[in-house]
């Protein structure tokens, strides 16, 4: 195929199909958050508009592990296709939709689209480049999320206010069409066609179990008290149909999601860092905004641009994570990360009515850039310590347990933040809001604790304690990391760790 990286080379089409499919996952992610005002003046649904967000993230985060699989048992160029499809027939749907129960319909159709392209794309680059030209081609993967992340609501309002908010959906028609278009004509693949033993009883029990996990996480505090009969039923049910699951799995031919990724290692501490960079992402994009309105009395467009500092750390650091997982391996290019992580978040302690939306927006690049040295050499490490038949388990594995870190995040800091500004009495009322990133979906469109009277010297309080629970998931992740097994420094030219068949067939942990 080339030894050239870049869109300009042979791979290059599939390349630019990669990031386009990429960007329209990134994109609807946020688009609609700002333009929720102009769809409920359209077809009304105040209330149930909170569910085009959830719904989104909860299609996406349950249907990850089970596509992961079928990527491994049919190969990627099938699946990323049909999530396209998937995908345009909710877009297509959403713009045409009459009433919002029909938009959020069509919004868990673009969810389970979403939740077959983000792993899919991610494998099909861990396929056709080595992990050396991975070092450069995230680069590009990197930029667009960091402009999708911060086009998304700006593109979102400029639809609504001079065309129509039908148009955020209808702009991915011809977007789906070109990339698959692209991807059918110039991804090619060698599979081995068989017989695969499809678990149904598996996938069937792992998305319901999962599906009632995440939508108490998501709804416990908003729609039902987390101490409720509802709340106690949806969460221990879920719990009960994965335990089901697990023992399922243990028989199984050919599982959903096999047992081992929970016993190796280096896939463990690398989704548990996933899970991390999820709850640490919430956070900020749930409260930085919030605080800066709302304490520092700023406009929601200097506010955006605090928050825009993540965003855009994020993607200059990761465009260079590459060379320098190449030079210290990947365990410490994580581990520099999580550590500028942990030391960005400690400044956030010192935030108060006084401090100025400038120092916000610094605090914000710092920790973003320490968040583009973790995510690029976790997922990379974890595709490398495997072959092509087991990449995309592992690789929807990481994404779904970022998504769940990212749902974990929204109901625990709501928790958190209504037991302050409700004093202490955290199990009734409204969660929390704000929006995820490109691995889900937003929470709440610009929903906030206590609403936007809450009274700034609460705000700041409930806003401190939320910065101390980032802090306490920082330092986890650094210990996460130095929980990943040393010798990960790829050699020269590597594609598949030279240790992967090793591992495979003998369970070891380690990197070559």
């Amino acid at each position: 195929m080339g030894d050239a990286v870049g869109l300009r080379s042979e791979r290059g089409p599939v390349l630019a199909a990669v990031m386009l499919a990429t960007a329209l996952v990134a994109i609807d992610a946020t688009i609609v958050a700002t333009a929720v005002p102009s769809i409920v003046a359209d077809i009304g649904g105040f209330t149930e508009f909170p569910w085009l967000f959830s719904v989104y993230l909860l299609a996406q985060a349950v249907s990850v592990p089970v596509y992961g699989k079928l990527l491994d048992l049919f190969g990627r160029k099938p699946i990323v296709l049909a999530g396209i499809a998937l995908f345009l027939i909710g877009s297509i749907g959403g713009g045409a939709a009459g009433s919002v129960g029909v938009l959020i319909a069509f919004r868990a159709v673009q969810g389970l689209g979403a939740g077959a392209i983000q792993p899919s794309t991610i494998t099909m680059i861990g396929d056709l480049y080595s992990v050396r030209e991975r070092a450069k081609v995230q680069g590009y993967i990197a930029g667009v999320w960091g402009v999708s992340s911060v086009l998304g609501p700006a593109l979102g309002g400029l639809l609504s206010e001079w065309a129509s908010w039908r148009w955020i959906f209808f702009v991915n028609i011809p977007l789906c069409l070109i990339a698959a278009a692209v991807i059918w004509r110039h991804f090619g693949e060698r599979v081995t066609r068989g017989k695969p033993a499809i678990d149904y009883r598996g996938a069937a029990l792992l998305t319901s179990g999962l599906t009632l996990i995440i939508l108490g996480l998501l709804e416990g505090g908003q729609s039902w008290a987390w101490g409720s009969v509802t709340g106690l039923v949806v969460l221990g049910g879920g719990a009960a149909l994965l335990v089901a699951f697990g023992f399922v799995e243990r028989t199984a031919t050919d599982p959903v999601l096999p047992l081992w990724v929970f016993r190796r290692r280096l896939l463990v501490s690398a989704g548990l860092t996933s899970a991390g960079v999820g709850a640490v992402l919430l956070g900020l994009t749930s409260y930085v905004p919030t605080y800066a309105q709302t304490v520092l009395g700023a406009s929601p467009l200097v506010a955006g641009f605090a928050l825009a500092m993540l965003l855009i750390g994020w993607p200059l650091s990761a465009s260079r994570s590459g060379a320098i997982y190449l030079r210290l391996g990947f365990r410490g290019c994580a581990l520099i990360g999580t550590a500028i992580v942990l030391a960005g978040s400690l400044p956030l302690l010192l935030l108060d009515e006084r401090s100025s939306v400038l120092q916000v927006g610094a605090i914000c690049l710092f920790i973003g850039v320490g968040m583009g040295l973790v995510g690029p050499p976790i997922v990379v490490a974890a595709q490398a310590s495997v072959g092509w038949a087991e990449r995309g388990v592992v690789t929807a594995n990481s994404v779904f347990l970022r998504s769940l870190g990212s749902a974990i995040g929204v109901a625990a800091f709501g928790a958190v933040a209504n037991a302050t500004l409700r004093g202490d009495d955290a199990t009734a009322g409204t969660g929390t809001g704000g929006t995820l990133s490109g691995d889900g979906a937003s929470a709440g469109a610009g929903a906030t604790p206590g609403g936007s009277g809450a009274d700034p010297a609460l705000l700041t309080s409930a806003v401190q304690h939320i910065f101390v629970g980032l802090i306490v998931v920082a330092a986890l992740m650094v210990v996460m990391v130095l929980l990943m097994p040393r010798g990960d420094r790829p050699g020269p030219g590597a594609g598949v760790s030279g240790r992967a068949a090793a591992d495979q067939a003998g369970g070891e942990d380690d990197l070559g």
